[in-house]
């Protein structure tokens, strides 16, 4: 499979120049060609397991570039852990991605990708890949990235402390991570990080490049567990399938739509907003305006300008009329994100997080649209415990942090505290190799 820019037709690009140069002329990468795998997937044994499903698909995503030997080290390498299909009844079934070494969906793309890039690296110079990160985003990076061979993980986070991060793995200490304080926002970060990819000198002296999501080597393999989830249910479902799906920054809608185009037999995403509803005007055929985002009870959804709009736009442009026939925009707001996680844990015994919450409360709040034998994969992206609080308020249950997830709240003090200047940026790097 090759590559483009969504911003100009420029020759398409390999897997791997794709993930390393990042952000191509100012745009973004999108497969240039898509692959129909449905004869595979579509017969795929429904007991086979995450890393099996990896080790047989990529091989075919990446034709030329991965052959089978290398994919089962990729998939051995990135996952000793998987996706969990859960049946809630014949017309939910609630797909959980937060079993990762973060509680996060976010450690699928990002473990694939540290291992590929291990895996494509292990014969050059070697890489350097700059974040931004805050919460759980840095977490999962430095998770994924922590002791691969060639690889220095620098990551660029807002004021306030950074968890989850063993000053074993510093850089100073004989390891490869490099955590800088950036003394501006959350957007300085990641305007710091488009900078030093574009800044092209010392982007090719260091190999320089991104595990956030504008990299398509990190939000390819998110499309994976969408056909796995189908494999799982394929054989219980009588009528149509859909999927649910939290929708903030939105690269797991596009995941899922190129696992659609690459023939998994699906008939509507629905993109589940909270009340700042980025995209909602502009799903529905008006105007795209970034406002101020505002806080909710599902923050990783408090999003007001997200990150992948030009790969979603770039589907639209492609067939506006069966893109508005495939993604289903829905506005969640508190009360009913609430009173949806207690309807969950009242009527299944199953406690999910807000985001979880607010997909759920979309797909009820849509079903008039589907037919009544449809089926709803909800996708909970991440682990309920992490939002204690709100499931608390929602449910009166108490749950506890898992002892591995308890472990990533220790802070750790930056290596170096920067203004927002790429300069000051280049300066702290230099300073620690």
């Amino acid at each position: 499979m090759l590559f483009k820019s969504t911003n100009s037709d420029t020759s398409p690009v390999s897997f791997k120049e794709a993930v390393l140069r990042c952000l191509p002329d100012g745009g973004l990468y999108v497969p240039a060609s898509l692959l129909d795998l449905r004869q595979f997937f579509v017969y795929m044994n429904s007991g086979a397991t995450y890393p099996e499903l990896v080790s047989a698909i990529a091989p075919l995503l990446l034709q030329g570039e991965m052959n089978p030997y290398s994919a089962s080290r990729v998939a051995e390498s990135a996952f000793n852990f998987e996706p969990e299909l859960v049946p809630l009844d014949d017309h939910y079934s609630l797909l959980t991605l937060y079993n990762g070494p973060t509680g996060v969906f976010k450690d699928f793309g990002v473990a694939f990708l540290a291992a590929v890039l291990e895996e494509l690296l292990k014969h050059s110079a070697g890489a350097m890949v700059i974040s931004a990160g805050r919460g759980d985003t840095g977490v999962s990076i430095a998770s994924a990235f922590a002791r691969r061979r060639g690889i220095t993980n620098v990551i660029l986070y807002p004021p306030g402390p950074i968890r989850g991060l063993k000053p074993a793995d510093f850089v100073p200490n004989g390891g490869n991570v490099i955590p800088i304080q950036v003394r501006g926002t959350f957007d300085d970060c990641q305007n710091l990080v488009k900078a030093v990819i574009n800044d092209r000198p010392f982007a090719e002296r260091y190999g320089v490049t991104c595990a956030n999501a504008i990299n398509i080597g990190r939000l390819l393999p998110q499309a994976l567990y969408y056909l796995y989830a189908f494999i799982k249910v394929k054989k219980q479902i009588q009528g149509d399938l859909i999927f649910s799906v939290p929708s903030g920054n939105f690269g797991n809608l596009i995941a899922g739509l190129y696992a659609w185009k690459f023939g998994m037999p699906v008939n509507g995403f629905i993109a589940a907003m909270n009340g700042n509803e980025p995209f909602g005007s502009w799903l529905r055929g008006g105007r795209f305006v970034p406002r101020p985002a505002v806080s909710t009870k599902s923050p990783a959804l408090d999003i007001s300008s997200p990150a992948n709009f030009e790969r979603l736009a770039a589907f639209y442009q492609e067939s506006p009329v069966v893109m508005r026939n495939m993604v289903y925009p829905a506005a969640v707001d508190d009360r009913a994100t609430l009173a949806a996680m207690e309807k969950v844990w009242r009527q299944y015994q199953v406690i999910i997080d807000p985001h979880a919450a607010v997909a759920f409360a979309a797909a009820e709040q849509l079903s008039e649209n589907f037919d009544p034998s449809s089926h709803v994969v909800v996708l909970a992206t991440g682990h309920p415990a992490k939002e204690s609080q709100t499931v608390l308020e929602a449910t009166g249950q108490h749950i506890k942090m898992p002892h591995g997830l308890a472990l990533l709240h220790e802070p750790a003090d930056p290596i170096a505290i920067i203004k927002p200047d790429l300069t000051a940026l280049e300066g702290a790097i230099a300073s620690c190799l």
